[in-house]
């Protein structure tokens, strides 16, 4: 059975031109097939020349038909459905901002492990624990670690000392 391209605004040479300016090497294989099929070759011999099988080249026509040249590059895929609501995600990000509570929380500073016992707590869904620090960069939260001070020292005699010393 013959297949017919029934979007007509760009003619063959046009379609080339096209490919020729595409950055996306597998919209410019089906874009060269289309013109192929425009010039009159058959289905078989235009999908044969660009590699791809007769029926795949059916359904790139059809998607020309429907959505003309956007239609020829491959859709990303939606992936999974998210495990924490966008309020759920946005709690975990006043806990961040609010630090934990040494009573509840049993810590006095977050580790991605504490915060994965958190959620597991509070919404009864389990991550592992590299997932939580890829939760917490989304959310805009990086990894600080403060400078160490000593818990004897003096910040009057440094300051002290500073002055002292010629410049």
């Amino acid at each position: 059975m013959a297949i017919e391209i029934t979007r007509r605004e760009m003619s063959a040479g046009e379609l080339r031109d096209a490919a020729a300016r595409s950055r996306d090497a597998n919209a410019t294989r089906r874009m060269l097939a289309l013109a192929l099929v425009l010039e009159g070759h058959s289905r078989g011999d235009a999908a044969q020349m660009c590699g791809m099988d007769r029926q795949t080249l059916r359904d790139w026509v059809h998607r020309f038909n429907a959505e003309g040249i956007a239609g020829l590059s491959n859709r990303p895929a939606p992936g999974p459905e998210p495990r924490l609501s966008a309020d759920q995600e946005a709690e975990v990000a006043e806990w961040m901002e609010s630090g934990p509570d040494l009573e509840r929380d049993g810590v006095v500073r977050w580790r991605c492990r504490d915060l994965q016992e958190r959620i597991e707590r509070e919404f009864q869904v389990s991550f592992h624990e590299r997932t939580i620090g890829k939760l917490l960069a989304r959310l805009g939260f990086r990894r600080l670690s403060v400078r160490p001070r000593h818990p004897e020292s003096d910040v009057a005699e440094q300051q002290a000392f500073k002055g002292a010393l010629p410049i």
